[in-house]
């Protein structure tokens, strides 16, 4: 699944609220590898997601999102992809070389996570709903590319990072 050249490489994919950037951020401190959050990267390189998604749609979105994808699997490390990510046919391909984690979340535990946030994509009357329905709507997308599925919905970020480190390092 991993080649020497990126032994460290792994991926983590979920819909939005999952904690792909607290899980993230943890598991690469304990492999000792970057943490690259491609939303951010998109962001410091496009400016702010919201407006891309207004100058420009949804699909130039997803073409800087792939172009942020492999720029990132480039560089190794710990990957977390925005939760449209797997909606692009090229960045599944990107990902079919790479361990990839599937980050789930239960529709009450994302009810306390997304109060608040600025998500387009979950703008609009009722934020859970949006999310229940998207969530639907790309769940076979997480299942093809992932590698294997972790559940964040009521269990500290730490030992679900640990959980995926160990399971990261049987990969090798």
């Amino acid at each position: 699944m991993t080649s020497a050249a990126d032994p460290l490489t792994l991926v983590l994919v979920g819909p939005m609220a999952a904690g792909k950037t607290s899980v993230g951020r943890r598991v690469a401190r304990r492999l000792s590898v970057p943490f690259i959050d491609t939303d951010k990267r998109i962001v410091a390189a496009h400016g702010p997601i919201p407006a891309i998604f207004a100058e420009h749609g949804e699909p130039h979105f997803r073409e800087l999102e792939r172009a942020a994808v492999a720029a990132a699997l480039a560089d190794g490390g710990v990957i977390s992809l925005g939760g449209g990510a797997v909606t692009d046919a090229g960045t599944r391909e990107l990902l079919r070389k790479h361990p990839v984690v599937f980050l789930t979340v239960s529709v009450d535990a994302v009810a306390d996570r997304i109060r608040g946030g600025n998500r387009p994509l979950l703008a609009g009357e009722d934020p859970v709903e949006n999310w229940i329905r998207i969530f639907d709507e790309r769940r076979d997308w997480y299942d093809e590319v992932a590698s294997t599925t972790f559940d964040t919905s009521r269990r500290p970020m730490q030992r679900i990072a640990d959980e995926i480190v160990a399971w990261r390092r049987e990969q090798r």
